[in-house]
């Protein structure tokens, strides 16, 4: 095999082959981005832009890139999550499609900050994250390369999160499109495809029976309805636990049952946290928690599970399986940890399904090409998918699936835009 580009710091490059056919089998399921990749290479809206992205090593993440390849973009990429790389993808990026890439998957903390860094040594004109991290190096540790930044693209709910509180606080220096935000990203990315994932993780990891099981899912967001809903159908007995109430009384509604995590922790014996916040559970759970609890992160960072608190309650570890990290506690009972309390999708499987990626992924090309061309005109801020990007993946996932809907006539939308009629 021929090397294309040696730049980068990928586990194996022998591995390269075999990420060719992982990205290729991912490709199949991912028909928008394809169309969205077809018009990219006729039009070349990206000629030129360098592009840095912190994002999970996958094959659909490659796909992105390719698609970003194809319009013009020069692109290089970092891993988002230590646990999260896919190596043989890394290594296939780097060696047959000529993206420098920096990613190995298990890579230690110092390692993953090199990373970062040397993503942003490739100047970027517009950042894609997925949860702030590359963005809050380069405003901090970077600040020289800020002046050539055109704008970004943000994926998660944390990061989203953490972004707003940087413009709020008046220190983004450059617009953000929160990609999280786009309703074919979050109704069906962080629904379905979170909730498919984290069962996938977990029944990898474990190999777990889930019906009968108590299942305590901390946070019910998008991520958490996804999650919850899936734990059901496998026949477990689901615990929502909350701090809205709104969301909590939507999770009563649809046949919950919702409890403050205090009582859950008794009575659970599998934790999944979906918060994006932190210590979800905290020392005080886990001092409540039955002998062989299992307990598991869907949320970005691992900050969900109160880790030192588990560790300063232990009187040993080690490691069961693959992913898996059983705590002896001083007094007795034995917890079970799960990928580092990382995301446990993608440390122990392989994360979300191609196909809800794809959408996921459209919005984000086509994020880029929207702040390739309106970018300068934008102040520092973090904005909404517009909306006629998200309508349009939309239209374009329903095409790729077979599926036609209506359309209204002149006459039913004048209707909807007026106030005269009534009864």
């Amino acid at each position: 095999m021929k090397v294309k580009n040696t730049q980068g710091d990928v586990k194996d490059i022998a591995l390269a082959q075999q990420g060719v056919l992982r990205i290729e089998w991912a490709a199949r399921d991912m028909q928008v981005l394809k169309l969205i990749r077809e018009r990219f290479s006729k039009e070349r809206p990206l000629e030129g832009l360098r592009m840095s992205g912190c994002l999970h090593v996958t094959t659909e993440t490659a796909n992105l890139a390719l698609t970003l390849q194809a319009g013009g973009a020069i692109v290089s990429l970092c891993a988002s999550n230590p646990l999260s790389t896919q190596d043989e993808v890394a290594a296939a990026l780097v060696a047959v499609y000529g993206i420098p890439t920096y990613a190995i998957k298990g890579e230690d903390n110092d390692t993953y900050y090199r990373h970062i860094h040397q993503a942003l040594d490739h100047k970027p004109q517009i950042t894609l994250d997925d949860g702030a991290d590359l963005v809050t190096i380069l405003h901090t540790k970077r600040q020289e390369l800020m002046s050539g930044v055109i704008g970004g693209t943000e994926e998660t709910t944390t990061g989203v999160i953490r972004l707003r509180a940087f413009a709020q606080e008046k220190k983004l220096r450059y617009p953000i499109v929160a990609v999280n935000e786009a309703d074919t990203k979050h109704l069906f990315d962080n629904r379905y495809g979170t909730g498919q994932s984290t069962l996938d993780g977990i029944t990898r990891a474990t190999n777990l029976l889930w019906a009968g099981r108590k299942v305590v899912v901390a946070g019910y967001g998008w991520c958490g309805r996804g999650v919850a809903s899936r734990a059901r159908g496998m026949g477990s007995h689901v615990i929502v636990t909350e701090v809205d109430p709104i969301r909590a009384l939507e999770a009563m509604m649809e046949g919950f049952e919702v409890m403050p995590m205090s009582k859950a922790a008794i009575v659970g014996d599998v934790f999944i946290t979906t918060t994006g916040g932190l210590a979800a559970i905290d020392e005080f759970h886990l001092k409540e928690m039955k002998d062989g609890a299992i307990l598991a992160n869907s949320g970005h960072f691992n900050v969900e599970i109160n880790i030192p608190a588990l560790e300063a309650m232990s009187a040993s570890h080690r490691t069961m399986r693959p992913y898996v990290e059983e705590y002896a506690l001083k007094d007795g009972r034995h917890l079970y940890l799960l990928g580092e309390g990382r995301l446990i999708n993608l440390a122990a499987a392989e994360g979300h399904p191609s196909s809800v990626m794809d959408m996921s992924f459209a919005d984000q090309a086509l994020s880029v090409e929207y702040l390739a061309k309106q970018g300068k005109n934008l102040k520092p801020d973090v904005f909404p998918v517009p909306k006629e990007i998200d309508l349009e993946v939309g239209r374009l996932k329903l095409i790729s699936m077979g599926v036609h809907i209506d359309t209204l006539s002149p006459e039913q939308r004048r209707y909807l835009s007026t106030w005269e009629s009534g009864t």
